[in-house]
């Protein structure tokens, strides 16, 4: 489908998300016509203005609820997909503008597809999604909208994500999968968040806690802390939390049982469900690297249950205000599960919300 698809009164899908600016910005970036330098300009603009700088808001509310003062919540839902994701969407298609190639590819649930195929859009590139035939997303409709092709994988994730990866290096798409070559590229744009909480905090805050699938924005925070002390702009470096779903999610699981390295689980005892679908995995691409945050920052680890999730995402409606997906408040919930066992001291603690409604 073409990504110049039309929609009642000839307004394209994409220009009902996006600002005139922007719309006008990605004109310029699709008219080969212009020069190299300038097009790739135009999408670093476009990131500047849609991506990144999400509200770091103090949950008063919350901290009466449970008794805690200075929680902090930096809402990735205000990126222009709605989820932390466009992050490294954005980041990967103005690499592939660089690079010249003309088609991303990447395999993907539901959010990270919506952000490639979004970013692709706007950048003229052709988006390939690999999805595991047996999953189901409301979000399915979005990426087509946006131009993608969707292509059903027999399989579950992990197996599509090899899959799309020999589907890039064969066709020479340029290969937006976790854990692939792009690793670094992933890790330093999870690493604005972290810049973006010392903006505020001006230091890093005593804890920062994250739910976790694949691992790589939960890496790329710790990786952007561990910077900013190294370059003597922070007195700390903060402990890491890693929440995902209860015995369900191998970086954490590897933590719990107090092992010296990362290992995968074992595919078949994994128990998906529609809240936990998120954080399952059997294999996180870049389980070594937030393992490693974990350990490094002697920070911790928690499976939360759907319960719960359910419970925290009720709870940041009524009393801050704030529409997130279950699986997004993990973090938040092993936060308070770590307060309710060792009562923490006066200090500031900063929860990461990957995601909206």
């Amino acid at each position: 489908m073409s990504n110049q698809l039309r929609l009642l009164n000839d307004v394209s899908y994409v220009d009902t998300l996006m600002s005139k600016e922007t719309i006008k910005l990605s004109n310029v970036v699709k008219d080969t016509n212009q020069s190299s330098v300038d097009r790739i300009s135009a999408f670093e603009d476009i990131i500047n203005i849609e991506v990144g700088d999400t509200s770091l808001s103090r949950a008063r509310n919350i901290e009466r609820e449970i008794d805690l003062r200075q929680i902090y919540l930096k809402f990735e839902g205000g990126n222009p997909s709605g989820t932390h994701k466009d992050r490294i969407a954005f980041a990967q298609c103005l690499d592939a503008l660089r690079r010249g190639f003309n088609t991303v590819a990447v395999a993907t649930c539901g959010n990270y597809g919506v952000s490639m195929a979004l970013a692709s859009n706007l950048a003229g590139l052709r988006c390939m999604i690999y999805i595991p035939e047996n999953y189901h997303t409301k979000r399915f409709e979005e990426m087509e909208n946006l131009g993608a092709t969707i292509i059903r994988v027999k399989g579950n994730y992990e197996h599509t994500v090899m899959f799309s990866r020999k589907k890039a290096k064969k066709n020479e798409y340029y290969d937006t999968n976790p854990g692939g070559q792009n690793t670094t590229l992933q890790l330093q744009a999870y690493g604005e968040i972290a810049f973006e909480i010392y903006d505020v905090m001006r230091d890093a805050p005593k804890i920062v806690a994250a739910p976790v699938s694949n691992g790589t924005m939960l890496a790329g925070v710790y990786r952007g802390f561990v910077s900013l002390f190294k370059r003597g702009k922070t007195s700390r470096i903060p402990r890491i939390v890693a929440a995902s779903t209860n015995k369900n999610n191998p970086i954490v699981n590897s933590v719990l049982h107090h092992q010296k390295k990362y290992s995968n689980l074992n595919p078949a005892l994994i128990n998906e469900t529609i809240i936990n679908e998120p954080l399952i995995n059997w294999k996180s691409f870049d389980g070594t690297e937030a393992f490693n945050a974990v350990k490094n920052s002697n920070g911790y680890a928690f499976g939360i249950s759907d319960h719960k999730m359910v419970n925290i995402s009720k709870m940041l409606k009524t009393k801050e205000g704030l529409n997130v997906l279950p699986a997004s408040t993990a973090g938040l919930a092993a936060l308070f599960e770590i307060h309710k066992k060792e009562p923490f001291e006066g200090d500031r603690y900063v929860a990461i919300l990957t995601g909206k409604k």
